[in-house]
């Protein structure tokens, strides 16, 4: 049997341990996530680049490449606006003939050139609009 002060004791410890853990509350950001990342697809045929969409909110991309020319090309993405520095740049790889790549970039607003390695192969323009909405209540979102 335990004696009154070996309770008391005890008692003391937890409460002790049970107002340590009220502490005040410690102040942090709650950023809302970033926007979820879209997918925008290039295609490079016939001459020139295919770009679907063409226009789209800033946030996250990720560009699917597919180059149906019979030559290796690379395809660049890169700020088109004269005032926007320092500005982007994302190079993929070389994409073999009939192949595909995928490059990721996070644009913000502005006017985007997309282009490739050779000059008998036409650019295409992309313009990006104000931020897409938060992710931040999107479920099942990776």
């Amino acid at each position: 049997m335990r004696s009154a002060g070996a309770r008391s004791w005890a008692a003391g410890a937890a409460l002790a341990a049970g107002l340590a853990a009220c502490g005040p509350a410690a102040e942090h950001a709650n950023r809302p996530r970033p926007p979820a990342s879209i997918d925008v697809t290039a295609a490079i045929a016939g001459g020139r680049i295919h770009l679907s969409p063409a226009a789209f909110g800033a946030g996250p991309v990720v560009l699917l490449i597919a180059n149906q020319t019979a030559r290796s090309q690379r395809l660049t993405f890169e700020t088109a606006d004269s005032e926007a520095r320092p500005g982007i740049t994302v190079t993929s790889p070389p994409i073999a003939p009939a192949g595909t790549a995928t490059v990721e970039v996070d644009v913000p607003r502005g006017r985007y050139r997309v282009r490739t390695n050779r000059r008998d192969v036409r650019p295409a323009s992309v313009r990006v609009g104000p931020a897409r909405r938060s992710a931040q209540d999107a479920l099942l979102s990776p």
